[in-house]
């Protein structure tokens, strides 16, 4: 991918074009950029980029008031701070290239983005709603993964994540599930805006947007093996396999839009943060794992690359299981297994009440206990109980109930079945 049509005539310039393939080498991102800027900056100025150069040479101090006045112009024009900012970082990129800088600091009001407030997860689920399938996926990916708009697809399409990437993901030619959840997510070197290789993980709710829309995909014919994208193209025979970084962000610009927000899009990456900061405070994830997760160097990093891009699979395991914790956090349903653990935790109530000690719980598999064998050992519990009792109680249709109690009888409790328990009077 080159550089911008409009301003590709500045590449002619053999200086320019060392500049830029300079900026490119280390972000295509970033030298496109920082060329535009460039381009929009000369025509403002009224100078091309050899004249911008040649100013600064023949009157440092008039240049440095040249762009004090250009600064404040640009201000009261109603341009943003951070607008101005990146205008200037591009200018002194432009100098430095020639060994120059501009001497005076120049101050700027805060940015536009200090105060942006992070969604809540009542707004990222109204957010979600307003998304079709594959834009709904995009924002899981950024708002439940922590993933940038360029590690899903790059500036120039030709690259992003790819099916491969989400290890413990099965496709076959009608459905797709995962092995494992939270389900791994590998973000590659070459997406990766630190150029590190890191992984992180998505859960339940995220699994759920992407297999409904990789099924879609599927249903349309669409062969997905290890190489193909994750966020395919709409528009079918589009020369470009993945969809570009600016595309990524508009998907997801659109459905914040419509759910009547103004954020940028990038804000549901912060959404993500936010939600590991509160979960380190809570001491469900270590500081470290955060940041490796969101992307970042640091000691998980350095270790996970001196392995060649390899953890042991015990430590990866335990990550997960940090990541799991957080779930709650970042999800806006609740997931299969928050359900599970509320109907474990419903079983060993009645457990409990049917006299059970804490110890003989913890031997059994609630997770696996249907709802018959769980009516089956109270009922055996019960009415062991009652037996243990000298039979001084018995088994009755819960119909007949009141019957026995005008007789003298004491209810002490109901059974499955339609069946009832009552204490022969003495």
């Amino acid at each position: 991918m080159g550089a911008h049509p409009k301003h590709k005539h500045l590449l002619k310039d053999i200086d320019v074009k060392r500049w830029y393939d300079n900026l490119a080498r280390g972000s295509i991102i970033t030298a496109e950029e920082r060329l535009r800027r460039l381009g929009r900056f000369s025509q403002t100025a009224g100078l091309d980029p050899k004249a911008i150069v040649g100013k600064k040479r023949a009157s440092p101090e008039g240049f440095d008031d040249f762009i004090l006045d250009y600064v404040a112009k640009s201000l009261e024009k109603g341009e943003k701070p951070a607008q101005v900012r990146n205008n200037l970082i591009t200018l002194r990129s432009w100098l430095g290239h020639f060994g120059l800088k501009i001497d005076k600091k120049i101050k700027l009001p805060t940015s536009d983005y200090v105060d942006e407030v992070v969604p809540t997860k009542e707004q990222l689920a109204q957010i979600l709603r307003h998304c079709d399938p594959r834009a709904r996926t995009i924002a899981s990916l950024m708002a439940f993964c922590g993933l940038r708009p360029e590690s899903i697809g790059n500036y120039t399409g030709m690259d992003g994540l790819r099916i491969g990437d989400l290890r413990e993901l099965e496709v076959t030619s009608r459905t797709v599930k995962f092995s494992k959840k939270p389900t791994i997510v590998v973000v590659r070197r070459t997406l990766s805006k630190a150029r590190h290789q890191y992984f992180t993980f998505l859960p339940e709710e995220g699994c759920q947007y992407l297999k409904e829309y990789l099924e879609a995909r599927l249903r349309k014919g669409e062969r997905l093996d290890s190489e193909a994208p994750i966020i395919g193209h709409v528009r079918e025979g589009s020369r470009l396999a993945f969809l570009r970084t600016t595309k990524v962000g508009w998907e997801v610009k659109l459905a914040v839009k419509a759910a009547g927000f103004t954020w940028r899009p990038y804000v549901l990456r912060s959404y993500c943060d936010t939600a590991f900061d509160i979960a380190e405070s809570r001491g469900l994830i270590s500081h470290p794992w955060r940041q490796f997760f969101m992307g970042h160097k640091g000691d998980i990093e350095a270790r996970y690359s001196t392995n060649k891009s390899r953890l042991p699979p015990d430590v990866i395991e335990e990550m997960r299981g940090a990541y799991r914790k957080c779930e709650s956090l970042l999800q806006t349903a609740k997931s299969e297994p928050e359900q599970e653990k509320f109907r474990d935790m419903f079983k060993e109530q009645l457990l409990l009440v049917a006299g059970f000690k804490q110890d003989q719980i913890a031997k059994m598999d609630l997770e696996k206990m249907s709802n018959e064998e769980l009516q089956k050992i109270m009922r055996e519990k019960l009415i062991g109980a009652m037996v243990n009792n000298g039979n001084k109680q018995k088994v009755v249709p819960a119909g007949d109930v009141r019957s026995y109690i005008s007789q003298g009888f004491e209810f002490v409790a109901s059974l499955p079945d339609g069946e009832a328990i009552v204490k022969v009077p003495s």
